[in-house]
């Protein structure tokens, strides 16, 4: 197990925000769906992509990996039979939007993952639509989650099933628009919008468009067809959240690069709740920077987080750092991620003295400025790791921070970016 032993200090400087990992799972699996060869340039090397490239590999897809680029020939949509059980890892899109692409092949596919994938991140949305367009869709201990074994081919039809976790819908698109003919997908109780977005706008570059209404009936025309492509990967606005409030926190000055405020990525609300709420913030579209100018005064606001629900630990760090009661709403989601997010940042941020609580759907926090360092663990979930970081950098004391290997999943340079920056992170191992 990997360690952070923190102690407060000031930033200053500049750096770039890795590539988005949601971006980088999706070019990967458009791409090894492709007829011909397509390239995947400046991609977020992490464990999620690397479990990708894997079941995109045992599916027929060539991938050679560069240090800067993926070069990748497609299978043209023809699933060739696994060999092996698929390894989601601790990757949420690859189980739902492999799950969901398996009910495109006529032999068995089983997917695992992880402790959290086998037992926190629900799949039965997934299993309910596989089964009703014809496919084999089960869960191995008959509980809804992983390890799953699905056989298809599914046809074309009709689907109705929830959508609280975006990815079961994101998955479900993609694949029924390689069926014959017109799909119906009837989505109840859609959440997290935003990154619903996010694939569309991938299928439209892939030449594949879907109407939808509210997000809670699309038409999927099928017969879907993708030719080889380039692609550049931007940054992650959802990484870019950590030392934004690094900077908040610590009352210091940052510059960032690699910000493009026209990518279609919703995490990028976070930069105007956090304006919203007093961050002094210049953005610069032409150069793609964000600059955070020192010693902004954060008000407390009620902030309805669902269309950026990976913002919701942070958000909760730089709460204790504002003045008044922030109210987290319609986040209940966030208890079904990497981990259960609302008990872990209530249970860390309380070892520190912030005044938190849990409510039904998110989380009600009263102005704690004075943080105290504490002993605190990652719950093995990269964003409670990353924001405990940043509380621990405007606490009074030192803190040590377990289980921090998990922060590659999406930032694997953020110790190192931030010491850059003049924070004091001993990385202990």
């Amino acid at each position: 197990m990997t360690h952070f032993k923190i102690t407060p200090s000031p930033l200053c400087g500049a750096i770039t925000i890795p590539p988005s990992k949601s971006h980088t799972l999706r070019a990967i699996l458009f791409a090894a769906l492709g007829k011909g060869s397509s390239e995947v340039h400046h991609f977020l090397h992490s464990p999620d992509a690397t479990a990708m490239i894997a079941a995109m590999r045992a599916f027929g897809a060539t991938i050679d990996v560069g240090a800067d680029c993926l070069h990748i020939h497609g299978i043209h949509h023809t699933l060739k039979a696994a060999d092996n059980v698929i390894d989601a890892g601790n990757s949420g899109q690859v189980l739902r939007f492999v799950g969901a692409l398996a009910g495109l092949s006529p032999f068995c596919t089983v997917i695992t993952g992880d402790h959290s994938i086998r037992h926190s991140r629900p799949a039965k949305p997934l299993l309910d639509a596989l089964t009703q367009l014809g496919a084999t869709a089960l869960s191995s201990r008959l509980d809804g989650y992983a390890p799953l074994i699905i056989k298809g081919p599914m046809q074309s039809g009709k689907a109705h099933f929830s959508g609280e976790d975006s990815q079961p819908v994101s998955g479900m698109l993609i694949a029924t628009s390689f069926l014959h003919g017109k799909t119906i997908l009837e989505v109840s109780n859609p959440g997290e919008t935003p990154w619903i977005d996010l694939t569309l706008h991938w299928l439209k570059k892939c030449g594949i468009c879907i109407a939808h209404q509210e997000y809670k009936h699309y038409t999927v025309p099928g017969n879907a067809h993708i030719e080889g492509f380039k692609a550049s990967i931007p940054g992650d606005f959802s990484s870019a959240a950590f030392p934004i409030a690094a900077a908040l926190v610590t009352r210091s000055e940052l510059l960032l690069h690699n910000i493009d405020m026209d990518d279609i990525q919703g995490d990028k609300k976070f930069i105007e709740v956090v304006i919203g709420m007093g961050a002094k913030i210049d953005i610069d579209a032409t150069k793609k920077t964000l600059h955070v100018h020192k010693n902004s005064q954060l008000q407390g606001q009620t902030i309805d987080v669902n269309a950026f629900i990976d913002a919701m630990p942070i958000l909760s760090v730089i709460a204790c750092f504002a003045e008044g009661t922030t109210q987290i709403t319609n986040a209940a989601i966030a208890r079904n991620k990497e981990s259960n997010r609302l008990h872990a940042m209530a249970t860390e941020l309380t070892k520190m003295g912030a005044k938190i609580a849990q409510t039904p759907d998110g989380l009600l926090i009263t102005s704690s400025p004075v943080l105290t360092g504490a002993h605190m663990h990652s719950w093995h979930d990269h964003r409670v790791a990353m924001s405990l970081s940043v509380a621990a950098l405007g606490a009074h004391g030192e803190s040590l921070i377990d289980g921090v290997e998990c922060i590659a999943k999406t930032y694997p340079h953020f110790a190192h970016d931030l010491c850059a920056l003049g924070a004091r992170i001993e990385v202990l191992v």
